[in-house]
């Protein structure tokens, strides 16, 4: 018996019993030859965290689109958030944390430029419209290497279901999809309180009363109150008391940050760029994807896989070299 099968077995002894495990993953679109030290789930880890399409989050907007100081949280920033706040979750409930952890590592990696500006920017001009969840799924299975990266169906099932009404079908990628919310809410409101967007005082005296009113004390609360509310459920959840504290911040996010603040002044910049990237590569598409027997799919469609694929800064690159006279932008 190899360390993986070793492992394999300890996960049907050990883990709850609706954990997920990797010796019953319903597998691969293809099969392969397994590895003798590391499990399925494990693999899937690891093919995300060495990905092209991981790297380049770090240069990704999460909140701010331009921020003035290094401490801001950008994609990369929070998707290691989310994957720590994941594998505390399932260590809480005993569940396979080598498949939280993918999920979570993978949960973005089709996320756009500038964040949800752009991926408004592309719903809008895509004519199948643009949801950065499903985008995340296509980077596993079609854009990352030809064929896809051949994902377990378990990750890739919680890639695609992290977001959206519809759960994961596992316990593990709906501990991802509390856990993004978790993160997403507490470090945009400590990036908003460093931007001077709000003031302590301003969070919601409800909210603070049940969950505190500090950083590292309102993901605490969260998560305790998960494992506390969630031990041998077949779903995550949180108690309907902690859910409505979070809830209210989330909605006073939404009122003070997300919309019509400081932080989100260069939105409309930002979607102009894509807007006119993506005209650009649908009317040049030889100029920017080769000769067309080297084409995968329809020009739109490759086009809104070529904008949501940039960062931040390749985005502002490319609409220079191509709209900025050269000399003028010195």
């Amino acid at each position: 018996m190899n360390i993986r099968e070793k492992y394999e077995q300890f996960e049907l002894v050990h883990l709850s019993e609706n954990a997920s495990k990797a010796i019953l993953s319903k597998g691969r679109k293809e099969e392969e030859q397994k590895c003798e030290i590391r499990t399925d789930f494990q693999r899937d880890r690891d093919r995300i965290l060495h990905s092209k399409a991981f790297r380049r989050l770090k240069h990704k907007t999460q909140v701010f689109l331009s921020p003035e100081g290094d401490h801001y949280r950008t994609r990369l920033t929070h998707t290691l958030e989310v994957s720590q706040i994941s594998r505390t979750i399932a260590r809480g409930l005993n569940l396979n944390e080598d498949l939280t952890e993918a999920i979570a590592l993978g949960h973005d990696l089709g996320h756009t430029p500038f964040g949800h500006s752009g991926e408004r920017a592309l719903a809008a001009m895509f004519p199948d419209g643009f949801k950065h969840n499903e985008q995340s799924l296509r980077v596993v299975e079609i854009l990352e290497k030809p064929g896809g990266i051949n994902l377990t169906w378990e990750v890739r099932d919680g890639i695609l279901h992290h977001t959206g009404k519809e759960l994961p079908a596992t316990l593990e990628g709906q501990v991802t999809k509390i856990a993004d919310r978790i993160a997403y809410i507490n470090h945009d409101i400590d990036d908003a309180l460093r931007g001077g967007i709000i003031a302590l005082a301003d969070i919601p005296a409800s909210s603070a009363e049940v969950l505190g009113n500090r950083h590292n004390a309102r993901i605490n609360a969260m998560v305790q109150d998960i494992v506390a509310n969630s031990g041998q459920k077949p779903r995550i959840m949180m108690s309907s008391r902690v859910e409505k504290a979070t809830d209210a911040l989330r909605s006073f996010l939404f009122a003070r940050v997300y919309i019509n603040s400081e932080a989100k002044e260069e939105d409309e910049k930002a979607k102009y760029i894509l807007k006119q990237l993506f005209l650009h590569a649908v009317q040049n598409p030889a100029e920017i994807f080769g000769a067309a027997e080297q084409w995968y799919d329809t020009v739109e469609r490759m086009a809104c896989d070529y904008i949501a694929g940039m960062t931040d800064r390749y985005a502002i690159a490319q609409y220079r070299k191509l709209f900025i006279p050269h000399g003028w932008d010195r």
